[in-house]
């Protein structure tokens, strides 16, 4: 009679058996990110455990599922700072103790009422009402987060939102000194929302960024607003507002705006990878990204000529056409490192 050998047992699934054949101990940043998106689970009938077709599953299934933006595995996308909550909010406490520096060093200096009137102006038309935009990009960053494919790609988002709260509230901050310091005679923290509306070289960037806010497919929104619409912004209201600043002998409108910038090159950094890795995933995704890209540039360019004129309005100031080739080349960069253009 012939010995049967008995079968080995099935070898038991490591805790982390989620993150496929790694072959080593997955980092922090893995553990506490992968697998975190609910709406994308494994065995899902519908993004959320109701009627498949309710209004929030159809919205899912229609802005992200069936995206033309796709993917086989878009959880293979990591971060290239590899953020977690802990180590983000460790950067962030060390780039307020530097805000805080630099305010507390300005403060007793009496800097603000140093200021030219001219540059006064400019700050009450450009620099104090950039708290509107701020806050659009920041419930479109929101929406993202949350139509995301990926619990990696949501993390960034929440965290690049986490940015632009920062932001708001600096500008606020910087807002309320400046209203001291000129007693409110320049408008300073009080007409910030009629410029928003009203003035007229902010309604070109006003209507982009509310068609911005109903980019409702996930892959046109992050399209839009981390290829296009940031990079050509930013340059103008942080990049070049901060040149100018320094220029115009405003020192802490010029850190603070420096400071702020460290935000945004981190965003760029995760952007530009998360385009990169949809393309390996599929190439066609190359020319749905632009597609997109050439639908939302023209808006980001007139909003980007209409503000750039309030730039070379201040004495001393940039060319109107400098700002403008500045803040194309800028989102150009982007789009190229993405590796969606040459």
């Amino acid at each position: 009679m012939t010995d049967v050998m008995p079968e080995r047992p099935a070898r038991r699934l490591k805790t982390w058996s989620s993150l496929g054949k790694l072959r080593r101990l997955p980092s922090e940043y893995e553990i506490v990110t992968h697998g975190m998106n609910y709406t994308t689970r494994t065995g899902r009938f519908a993004a959320l455990e109701s009627n498949p077709t309710t209004p929030t599953n159809m919205w899912f299934l229609t802005y992200r599922d069936h995206s033309p933006l796709r993917a086989e595995d878009w959880s293979g996308f990591r971060d290239p700072d590899e953020l977690t909550y802990r180590k983000y909010v460790t950067i962030q406490d060390e780039q307020e103790t530097v805000v805080e520096g630099i305010l507390d060093e300005y403060g007793p200096l009496a800097h603000d009422q140093s200021l030219e009137p001219e540059w006064i102006e400019f700050l009450s038309t450009v620099f104090t009402p950039t708290r509107f935009p701020a806050h659009a990009l920041q419930m479109s960053t929101a929406y993202m987060a949350q139509m995301a494919p990926s619990s990696y790609i949501t993390n960034c988002a929440l965290f690049a939102g986490a940015d632009l709260l920062r932001r708001v509230s600096l500008v606020a901050y910087r807002t309320r000194q400046l209203n001291d310091a000129t007693s409110g005679v320049a408008g300073i923290g009080v007409r910030e929302r009629e410029v928003w509306q009203a003035h007229e070289a902010w309604q070109p960037a006003r209507q982009m960024l509310e068609y911005l806010l109903v980019a409702y497919d996930w892959g046109e929104c992050f399209t839009a607003m981390n290829l296009v619409v940031r990079p050509s912004l930013d340059s103008v209201l942080l990049t070049q507002a901060a040149e100018l600043a320094h220029a115009g002998h405003d020192e802490l409108t010029w850190l603070l705006l420096s400071n702020l910038a460290a935000d945004w090159a981190r965003v760029e950094r995760w952007s530009t990878g998360l385009a990169r890795h949809a393309i390996e995933q599929r190439g066609e995704n190359r020319e749905v990204m632009l597609h997109w890209i050439d639908r939302w540039a023209p808006r980001a360019d007139a909003a980007v000529s209409s503000l750039a004129g309030l730039l070379a309005a201040v004495p001393g100031g940039p060319d109107q056409g400098e700002v403008v080739a500045n803040a194309v080349a800028a989102r150009d960069r982007v789009i190229a490192a993405a590796g969606i253009t040459g």
